[in-house]
């Protein structure tokens, strides 16, 4: 079943990729028409993740955040099939970066880079950042369970001179090429709920509420002492954005305070938010876990 899945689907996607922009964002809102209007695909914890975020902002304000957030996330799915056939030229137009000179500083240090960015604005045209750098690109991802889509998304993802890391081998891959002398950027999206949540080892504020962190990539770099950046990417106007990298930490990791690393993150993701919401991957449910308080 998982291959004929794949094999009817398939088609369909690599149409949907060759058509013209304004056709393709055409269907976008179709698809946003169908998954709010129709279905109403995980409305109800959209609407209560917006409430929760901005609790002073009238239902109406809360409202059009929520509206405007399934339009971009429909722009997200197509933006990802889109990369199955868009150029190299195409996507370096379509998605920039400001200060690349910044990254090439961090490149000139001699210690691979992780590289943190959100669930924000687009993560998919990032990859497009493998075509700039020196250093070797990877970004960790969760595997797929149907083998055949997840070969796809290997594959859509890696276009641009990018490899995919398996979140369940990422530590040893990541050692490997530490070992061997390979430079590399990993990138991880650390914004939203970590497994095992019953069991983090951090707790920040996300939002106005507690919530547990990851801290995957900051415990590798410090392992592995290598440097922190955050990509923060802006949504310029619909098919188009803009990417900012903005230092964690300047080859004093060592010097920083435990979970000083993911709790700088999480405080850049936050400035995100609030300064346009309706770029944020809202349909994760964010704030599921509550710490369990000891009993004095």
């Amino acid at each position: 079943m998982q291959r004929i899945a794949y094999y009817f689907a398939y088609p369909i996607l690599w149409i949907v990729s060759i058509l013209p922009f304004p056709i393709f964002y055409f269907v976008s809102d179709c698809i946003k028409v169908i998954i709010y209007n129709i279905i109403g695909y995980r409305k109800k914890t959209v609407r209560s993740n917006i409430e929760l975020a901005f609790p002073n902002l009238s239902k109406k304000e809360r409202l059009a955040i929520e509206k405007k957030s399934y339009r971009h996330l429909c722009d997200m799915f197509m933006e990802m099939v889109k990369t199955m056939t868009i150029s190299k030229k195409e996507i370096q137009k379509r998605f920039r970066f400001t200060n690349l000179d910044l990254f090439e500083e961090y490149e000139d240090k001699g210690k691979s880079i992780i590289l943190f960015y959100a669930h924000y604005a687009s993560w998919e045209w990032s990859v497009t950042l493998g075509t700039y750098i020196r250093f070797k690109g990877f970004g960790i991802y969760k595997r797929i369970k149907n083998p055949y889509f997840d070969h796809l998304m290997r594959s859509i993802r890696s276009r641009f001179d990018a490899t995919l890391l398996d979140t369940k081998h990422t530590v040893k891959e990541v050692t490997e090429n530490q070992n061997k002398g390979i430079l590399g950027v990993y990138g991880f999206i650390s914004d939203q709920t970590p497994g095992g949540s019953s069991r983090a080892k951090y707790w920040d504020t996300f939002l106005g509420h507690e919530v547990p962190i990851h801290t995957g990539g900051e415990m590798l770099a410090r392992h592995l002492d290598m440097n922190v950046l955050y990509m923060k990417v802006k949504k310029i106007k619909r098919g188009y954005y803009e990417a900012t990298f903005i230092p964690i930490t300047d080859n004093n990791i060592e010097t920083l305070p435990e979970f000083e690393v993911s709790r700088r993150f999480i405080r850049e993701v936050e400035k995100q938010i609030y300064e346009a919401p309706e770029y944020y991957f809202w349909t994760h449910k964010r704030w599921k876990f509550k710490r369990n308080k000891k009993k004095k």
